[in-house]
């Protein structure tokens, strides 16, 4: 049996890993997306305002990170989101609408009792490499 080969996915313009793991990993034409929060990458600090602004935030990291793949948002083919309240529910879904607008990723959401940086949400995903074709 071939060996697959795993590629590490980096990127500056999203924020560092804050542990022993990598921003994204790809095997074959497939790449895990590590959980994003709202970290402003230039000063790894969560941003200010609130669920809403941290969940945008980590969708634009995510964003980057799939950039640094030449990939895009219709590339990801099912995310996990995590919530220290899931009451922020329904204002997390009207920012993660605006990336993900048709054909959305399958989805998991979650309420934790804390994550990384205090943060209020977390999403990680997964994703494919190469074009996409919807049937």
């Amino acid at each position: 049996m071939a060996a697959l080969v795993r590629r590490i996915i980096h990127t500056t313009r999203a924020p560092a890993a804050i542990g022993p793991y990598s921003q994204a990993v790809v095997v074959d034409r497939t790449m895990y997306i590590a959980g994003q929060v709202g970290l402003d990458p230039a000063t790894g600090q969560l941003v200010e305002g609130g669920v809403l602004s941290q969940t945008k935030q980590a969708l634009v990291n995510m964003g980057e990170i799939l950039k640094a793949a030449d990939c895009d948002y219709k590339n990801v083919v099912k995310t996990t989101v995590l919530l220290t309240d899931i009451n922020d529910f329904a204002g997390v879904n009207d920012v993660y609408k605006q990336f993900f607008q048709s054909n959305c990723p399958a989805r998991a959401a979650y309420q934790v009792v804390a994550l990384p940086k205090n943060g209020l949400v977390e999403i990680e995903a997964v994703a494919v490499i190469g074009p996409i074709t919807d049937a």
